[in-house]
């Protein structure tokens, strides 16, 4: 079954890179994978293309027998659940772009939720994380919105903003010279080779835009951000990363001057159609629902889902799980001393969820000011 739902999802994603992150592994081992597949069977059954991976002739023949395969596998867990009790109405399906703050809030969704059987899809594309939303696969989703690059927001998908606009640091090697700089001038990093990820949407694009507004011209490489802190150690290249990043051994994280890079976090959900009586005090106006017509069938057992419905059966409330990622996102947040501070001078709505600073704590930040003088 571990084969299948691999062929499955290379085919689905067209992508082994996109397929391992999908199953939780890494590429190199997916490709290993599929090459005792196909010794196995005796054949190729993708061919990689400049575009992906595609099924050859074999590969297809071998996918329409598989999806009933996985499909009637999927089928005989859900009745198992059921007959256990385990209903599959009691479920809570998130998603998100890679963030840290998602352990916290899945933490603070368990404790909400406590029976409730509450799964997270990382995708490092936005754009198909919207996607599932629109077609009811996932229930919310946490992303971010490169600015400059907008994503494609599907019909029928609300966005709740958390941050308007978040700076982007960047991951430089320790050694290099601008890592001595609290706050690096992105053309300081001129010479450089800059690195992004082609799956995170909007990423190129934005990067591209802020070097040229700048009138610099550096040659930009495109790579996994998985495997990319041995590169940015050994000095071959810099990258754009979230102001939440840890440094890692040989790697320092440095807010860039001006904020040039920044980004949009939101949380999507599918629209709830609102019932309100007419200007003229008529009967309430017809329930219009933005989207699919009719219930999608969820990924695993098929069956169709209320797309109002939550994990306990009772209506979706986005807004306590907007919350609770809210609280997570701040815990993270706060614990950046660089992003603290930024937090601080911009008056980053943010800071609701925190206590006012004391003195002290500006005193640590070097944001406190004189003294008052009695």
């Amino acid at each position: 079954m571990r084969h299948l739902r691999a062929l499955c999802a290379i085919a689905d994603t067209g992508s082994l890179r996109k397929a391992a992150r999908q199953l939780g592994m890494t590429q190199p081992s997916l490709t290993t994978q599929l090459r005792r597949i196909e010794n196995t069977i005796g054949g190729r059954l993708f061919s990689r293309e400049v575009t992906g991976s595609r099924p050859t002739p074999l590969g297809r023949s071998v996918l329409c027998r598989a999806r009933p395969i996985v499909a009637e596998m999927n089928a005989l867990v859900d009745e198992v659940r059921l007959e256990a009790g385990q209903t599959a109405d009691a479920r809570l399906r998130i998603g998100s772009t890679g963030s840290r703050a998602v352990v916290g809030w899945l933490r603070r969704l368990r404790a909400r939720y406590p029976d409730a059987d509450t799964t997270i899809h990382i995708d490092v594309s936005a754009n198909a994380l919207l996607q599932m939303v629109a077609a009811n696969q996932l229930d919310v989703a946490f992303v971010h919105e490169v600015e400059g690059a907008p994503l494609r927001v599907p019909e029928g998908v609300e966005r709740r903003v958390l941050v308007e606009r978040e700076p982007q640091f960047v991951a430089l090697a320790e050694t290099h010279p601008a890592a001595a700089r609290p706050v690096v001038p992105l053309a300081d990093l001129a010479a450089d080779q800059w690195m992004v990820d082609p799956s995170v949407d909007g990423e190129g694009p934005g990067l591209r835009r802020v070097l040229a507004a700048a009138g610099l011209n550096p040659r930009v490489v495109y790579g996994d951000y998985l495997t990319a802190a041995d590169l940015v150690a050994s000095g071959e290249v810099v990258t754009p990363c979230q102001p939440t990043a840890r440094s890692r051994q040989g790697v320092a994280v440095r807010p860039l001057h001006g904020d040039p890079l920044t980004v949009r976090l939101f949380l999507a959900s599918r629209a709830v159609p609102a019932v309100r009586g007419g200007a003229d005090g008529s009967a309430p106006d017809a329930v219009v629902r933005t989207g699919a017509t009719e219930p999608a069938p969820d990924p695993v057992s098929g069956v169709p889902i209320d797309p109002d419905a939550t994990a306990s059966g009772a209506p979706l409330d986005v807004d306590a799980l907007f919350g609770d990622l809210a609280d997570a996102y701040f815990e993270i947040a706060w614990a950046s001393v660089a992003y603290r501070q930024w937090l601080v001078r911009n008056e980053s709505p943010l800071l609701r969820f925190q206590e006012p600073a004391t003195r002290d704590e500006l005193d640590i930040l070097g944001l406190a000011g004189p003294a008052e003088v009695s």
